[in-house]
């Protein structure tokens, strides 16, 4: 994947995709590095991160199959768009939906339980703050749940409709309130 732009944009974009894809290989092309993405950088040594200092150049997308225009700076995004556009590849340019061709949404992350929020590209700003209230609600412990739940349905006989109908039964009692 390869964004353009390291400063407060570019520092959101790579934060969810850090947070939601340990494997990614991200190559960032900036003229200069916030404060922000260097720190995100150190929170996670072990992924791919690649830094290019300098100006944006079209023969930057080649070789990857990803591409964030994430700058402050409109004529800095359409280039980059243009170049995605020119060469085939799918591009995000952030805070413009028209010029879309994927989104990256909010993601909640506890433990293999990940929540996924977006609005298409018509509120990233509910999106983030939508994915704050589920931080401040769900625990942080969901390891041992999981897990559990992962051993029932491993156990549970026959075909898929029955299945899902056993584990709905079995689950009932996590979002069941008393009257």
């Amino acid at each position: 994947m390869l964004i353009v732009g390291a400063g407060e944009v570019g520092h959101e974009k790579l934060s969810f995709i850090l947070k939601s894809s340990p494997d990614a290989q991200v190559t960032i092309v900036a003229t200069w590095v916030s404060e922000e993405v260097s720190d995100l950088l150190q929170q996670y040594p072990n992924h791919k991160v690649t830094i290019i200092q300098r100006p944006f150049n079209p023969n930057d997308i080649d070789g990857h199959h990803l591409i964030v225009a994430a700058t402050n700076f409109r004529a800095v995004n359409s280039q980059v768009h243009a170049a995605a556009q020119a060469k085939g590849k799918p591009i995000n340019v952030a805070d413009t939906p028209d010029l879309c061709d994927f989104y990256l949404g909010s993601i909640v992350t506890r433990g293999d339980l990940k929540v996924a929020i977006s609005t298409n590209g018509k509120s990233p700003t509910f999106a983030k703050r939508f994915r704050q209230v589920l931080e401040e609600i769900l625990p942080h412990n969901t390891t041992d749940l999981l897990s559990n739940l992962k051993i029932i349905r491993d156990r549970l006989k026959g075909d898929f409709t029955e299945k899902v109908k056993e584990l709905n039964a079995i689950t009932a009692s996590l979002v069941e309130r008393e009257n």
